[in-house]
């Protein structure tokens, strides 16, 4: 089963440790697909893997059509989401996807790492096994899910649709609510990619916008988690 490794990159200073740590996978039926957003600065940090990758050039659109046009490039049967700023470890994929293959998960996430600019580790982030009400409940307050740790069947993607680009900030939250209308969002409690944190970083820079989609996805999916949450409780 191949997996296609998706790397938004807009003028992304750590873009060339995040191709490194895709094509180093040890779970090799991979595809990387780096798509440029726009960007106009480190591309040159690009040039030595354009042999490796699918590089996909496009204007600048924010992350969701940026992951929208690189899910229409791939051939692998699951997604795989990775930040230019993050990091995957080796076994990533090899893990997880055998994880999805044991408990029939259509979409899962993970546990990790947080790291600093230098790839000092600054802690590890787990979180509990939830059913798919009690899930409904906790997205309904906020979002636990890192996208970059996230796997998810192409199959579930055609199904429910691709990212809302009308989102600019938080149109993984949106996305996840909206599949576990679906299916359920499965966990695995292993820290497996490398979560940078840094000043430049979207969640830091534009954290207002954030919080303000935030409160449009949650009112979006009020209504519908009131009815399906007592159904799967």
């Amino acid at each position: 089963m191949k997996v296609s490794i998706i790397i938004p990159f807009y003028n992304c200073p750590y873009v060339d440790q995040a191709i490194n740590s895709a094509l180093n996978q040890s779970y090799k039926n991979i595809e990387v697909i780096l798509v440029d957003d726009g960007s106009t600065q480190y591309v040159e940090k690009i040039k030595p893997y354009l042999n490796r990758i699918k590089y996909l050039k496009k204007a600048n659109g924010g992350t969701a059509s940026a992951l929208n046009h690189g899910i229409r490039h791939a051939t692998g049967q699951y997604f795989a989401w990775l930040s230019s700023d993050d990091i995957f470890l080796k076994d990533k994929v090899e893990r997880q996807l055998a994880f999805m293959n044991r408990t029939g998960a259509l979409i899962s996430y993970t546990a990790f790492t947080k790291i600093d600019a230098n790839n000092n580790v600054i802690n590890h982030i787990h979180y509990g096994q939830m059913n798919r009400a009690d899930f409904m409940e906790q997205l309904l307050r906020g979002c636990p899910i890192n996208g970059c740790t996230v796997m998810i069947d192409i199959n579930l993607l055609n199904k429910v649709g691709m990212f809302d680009v009308n989102y600019k900030y938080s149109q993984d939250y949106e996305m996840w609510c909206r599949m576990l209308l679906h299916t359920h969002i499965y966990y695995y409690n292993e820290p497996l990619t490398l979560y940078r944190v840094h000043n430049a970083m979207g969640s830091v820079k534009y954290r207002s916008r954030m919080s303000r989609e935030e409160e449009l996805v949650k009112y979006r999916y009020n209504k519908y988690f009131q009815v399906y949450k007592h159904k799967y409780k």
